[in-house]
């Protein structure tokens, strides 16, 4: 089987939708038998013209459900060409063995990719990242029956339908009414606009050489008091808290204590106390 159809690179989305979407409805549906000598075609021969057959009858159901995503501010032409992405991976795992139609197989397909497309660019910080994030990411939206906040009672429903905690629910929310903001102030901004750029107070303090030399002082103090404060304890009392907390290999209080010979709960009396003089020498 043959049929007349347009390449592919001529039907990709791009400035003139209107005109790619009259395309894409112009190519004549597959009948059943037509798809699935197609599907054999690929399966079984690697017919690639059998794939691109197939895709480019099925273009149409990607605008169909490219559309039902246009109110998340994002261009059409964009996620109708996510959709082809999944269309086509649908195509090259297609088995015609499944007796299922392949727009029955590829609406997962198709959505996914679009899915995956939204959550990548609807905002520059990432809102979902879990699996069940992503859940109710879009479920939630379409949930939302009013502009207002969720009360209890619909939050617990939401959470209910869904499968997940009210605190997900209250926590995606949140996610979902906050804005993108720009670091740095816009070139037109106002004198209060710009104090309220983050860039204005939110500094990046690590490469301050004043900042540097402070923590620099505060690190070999805190070495020379550690140091002071070690040798100011008894040679028993040092070895202890050497073999608990600095040897490679850590004794045990028991290790201590036959080495010692005194109980496991005398040597924790002593790490206690040690440590205790290492606290007041070091703070003081």
């Amino acid at each position: 089987m043959t049929t007349s159809l347009q390449p592919v690179s001529a039907l990709v989305p791009g400035a003139n939708l209107e005109a790619y979407v009259h395309a894409v409805n112009s190519i004549p549906l597959l009948t059943a038998e037509q798809e699935r000598e197609l599907a054999d075609r690929l399966y079984y021969q690697q017919d690639l013209d059998a794939a691109r057959q197939m895709v480019l009858a099925h273009l149409r159901f990607v605008v169909h459900i490219a559309r039902s995503y246009s109110g998340y501010g994002l261009a059409q032409s964009d996620l109708i060409q996510e959709g082809n992405v999944g269309l086509m991976k649908a195509v090259k795992r297609f088995n015609p063995e499944m007796g299922v139609r392949l727009v029955s197989f590829a609406v997962h397909w198709i959505r996914a990719e679009i899915h995956e497309f939204i959550l990548r660019n609807w905002r520059i910080v990432k809102i979902a990242t879990t699996k069940a994030q992503r859940k109710l990411f879009f479920n939630l939206r379409s949930q939302k029956k009013r502009l207002a906040w969720l009360n209890n009672e619909e939050v617990d429903a939401v959470a209910e339908s869904l499968g997940v905690e009210p605190h997900e629910v209250r926590e995606m929310e949140s996610r979902l009414s906050g804005q993108d903001m720009a670091f740095d102030p816009a070139a037109d901004a106002d004198d209060d606009s710009v104090f309220q750029a983050p860039a204005h107070y939110l500094e990046d303090q690590r490469y301050d050489p004043a900042r540097q030399l402070e923590e620099a002082d505060w690190s070999d103090s805190a070495a020379a008091n550690l140091h002071e404060a070690l040798e100011g304890l008894d040679e028993r009392s040092r070895d202890i808290l050497y073999q608990r907390w600095l040897a490679e290999e850590k004794a045990t209080l028991h290790d201590l204590a036959a080495k010692y010979k005194v109980s496991a709960e005398r040597i924790r009396q002593l790490e206690k106390s040690a440590l205790n003089k290492l606290k007041g020498s070091i703070l003081a």
